[in-house]
């Protein structure tokens, strides 16, 4: 069974145009290598990153949206994870549209608590119990 997935990843900010179109080129050859298909790549361009990472303060994000069997993630991320050029990358599944439109319409099942029946009242007691006090000097 296929799905959809998403590849979030950050390039160094000091890398070269070339080097840019190369690495990019690069994994999604790969992608395609490991037979993932409907593969759609956006670049975000250059941010602020929120920390520094790996000595960097800007990165150059990248996008790739692509559906497959899963077996795509390990070897992708192994090749991000031994090369220098990529510094954070993150995959994450995406919900299936049928799924997704199945939920959003789906009213929801409200069920009833069952009654239960209520417990004996207990009469208060006459007897009424007084603890000495003491004073504070």
């Amino acid at each position: 069974m296929t799905s959809n997935y998403e590849l979030m990843y950050i390039l160094r900010p000091d890398l070269a145009d070339e080097q840019i179109q190369q690495e990019i080129s690069k994994y999604l050859s790969l992608l395609n290598d490991h037979k993932a298909e409907n593969i759609s790549n956006k670049i975000l361009g250059k941010r602020r990153l929120a920390y520094p990472i790996k000595k960097f303060n800007d990165g150059l994000y990248v996008q790739v949206n692509y559906s497959g069997d899963g077996k795509q993630i390990a070897p992708v991320e192994r090749a991000m994870r031994l090369g220098d050029e990529v510094i954070r990358y993150l995959t994450t599944k995406l919900k299936d549209e049928v799924n997704a439109v199945a939920e959003e319409t789906t009213p929801p099942v409200t069920v009833e608590a069952p009654i239960i029946a209520e417990a004996p009242v207990i009469a208060e007691s006459s007897v009424t119990v007084e603890a000495p006090v003491e004073e504070l000097s």
